[in-house]
């Protein structure tokens, strides 16, 4: 190795070794400590063997961080045996710290330069950071503070508009009957129907037979006017269909302004 480089330059390290050709060598890799030097690069040569005699050698291209005036490397070779292994270390080098400096002259010279440079202005985080975290406690607390009135307010603005669609549809489904009177038209109009009082009293009225869901709901007159329909459905029967379709509106009016009432209590 060379014995004087400067702070970070890229010097040379040769380790050669010979032995028998029966015997076994490795050399260091990157995994091995060269503190206080830093491994930049490793170079091996092909072995050459004269005579039974091996000759191996690897260049270490290594860089010297250190600010001590002299910094010692030697770089062991490892012999391997059956169980074990024998390192064999050669002389130690010394490389001596280079230090250069440009010379000074006797008179100081200052350059002249007026131009302001505008300067960046970042982003303060930690304002940032304290105006979320502000945010996030106000909102947190907004929520706990009404939560619950939100929910209700909620909730009653789609109780409405599930009954304003509803609504508009059985006057559709209604209209339909009354002009086609045919089975499909008799059967939508009973599905909307046990569609929207399902969902609006979280009873199974799908699942109930007419007399079932006017037993349930305690309104025979309820009975009466699906029985109307389901004529038409099951026996392909026409009648007059007016009186019970109103009738049928008004039981799910009257379920939804309770619903209405049991949110606003």
């Amino acid at each position: 190795m060379q014995d004087s480089a400067k702070l970070g330059e890229r010097v040379g390290y040769v380790l050669k070794a010979t032995y028998p050709q029966d015997k076994q060598l490795i050399f260091p890799d990157s995994t091995f400590d060269f503190e206080p030097f830093v491994l930049l690069e490793k170079k091996t040569y092909i072995s050459s063997t004269t005579d039974s005699i091996t000759q191996d050698s690897t260049v270490y291209f290594l860089s010297n961080f250190s600010l001590e005036p002299s910094s010692y490397l030697t770089l062991p070779v490892y012999e391997l045996n059956r169980y074990d292994s024998i390192a064999h270390f050669p002389l130690e080098a010394e490389l001596k710290l280079k230090l250069t400096l440009d010379s000074i002259p006797e008179q100081l010279v200052f350059k002249e330069n007026n131009v302001y440079q505008s300067i960046e202005k970042g982003w303060n985080w930690i304002l940032l950071g304290i105006g979320a975290l502000i945010f996030v406690f106000i909102l947190g607390l907004l929520y706990w503070l009404f939560a619950d009135r939100i929910r209700l307010l909620w909730a009653e603005r789609n109780t409405k508009r599930q009954w304003a669609r509803f609504e508009k549809q059985w006057n559709l489904s209604t209209q339909k009957l009354e002009d086609q009177k045919t089975t499909q038209a008799g059967d939508e109009l009973l599905g909307l129907w046990k569609g929207y009082l399902e969902h609006i009293t979280s009873l199974p009225i799908k699942e109930w037979t007419a007399s079932e869901i006017g037993k349930n709901l305690n309104d025979p007159k309820v009975f009466s006017s699906l029985r109307v329909v389901e004529i038409l459905i099951y026996a392909g029967k026409t009648g007059e269909y007016q009186e019970a379709n109103a009738y049928l509106l008004e039981v799910a009016r009257k379920k939804y302004q309770e619903k209405l009432s049991q949110i606003k209590a």
